[in-house]
């Protein structure tokens, strides 16, 4: 049966690689596969985050400045230009609510973070979604699903102006 509920944890700058523990068969080992999102994203690291995103073509990644991309390909090429830019950003996932299914897991809440560019930072408040799925053996939680809003066109606004260097 289907459960939900509000996690009082923030996954961010302190996050720990998990990806041993996000094999797991368990709610546990999605939450490891979250955390190791974060881990990855705010490390730059490109080998943890290749292990957190499922494989395939229909993959997702929606967000205010990259667009929909599909498949892990492009998902990777625009992590990979994320972490050699000249920018640097970090985000922390909090106000979570997780939705839990039999192989699945839907981590809902909001990010909050900085955009730094030559000189110039950007706070960021993103909503966000990130869906989870369980493949088993070696591959365990796997991330197939990601949607990121900025709500205040204001804001939108200044982090697409500071992502051109404008």
């Amino acid at each position: 049966m289907p459960t939900s509920q509000m996690l009082s944890r923030t996954y961010g700058r302190g996050a720990a690689d998990r990806r041993i523990e996000a094999r797991e068969p368990s709610l546990e080992g999605a939450r490891a596969a979250l955390e190791c999102f974060y881990f990855a994203f705010n490390q730059r690291s490109l080998d943890a985050l290749e292990a957190v995103w499922a494989p395939g073509t229909l993959i997702s990644l929606d967000n205010p400045l990259g667009g929909i991309m599909r498949g892990l390909d492009d998902i990777r090429a625009l992590y990979r230009r994320i972490f050699s830019g000249p920018a640097q950003v970090w985000v922390e996932l909090h106000d979570v609510v997780e939705y839990v299914g039999d192989d699945t897991v839907v981590f809902a809440g909001r990010e909050r973070g900085e955009f730094t560019r030559d000189g110039r930072t950007v706070p960021l408040a993103i909503r966000t979604s990130r869906v989870f799925q369980y493949f088993g053996g070696p591959l365990g939680w796997r991330q197939v699903h990601h949607h990121g809003s900025i709500d205040d066109p204001e804001a939108l606004a200044r982090y697409q102006q500071a992502v051109r260097g404008a």
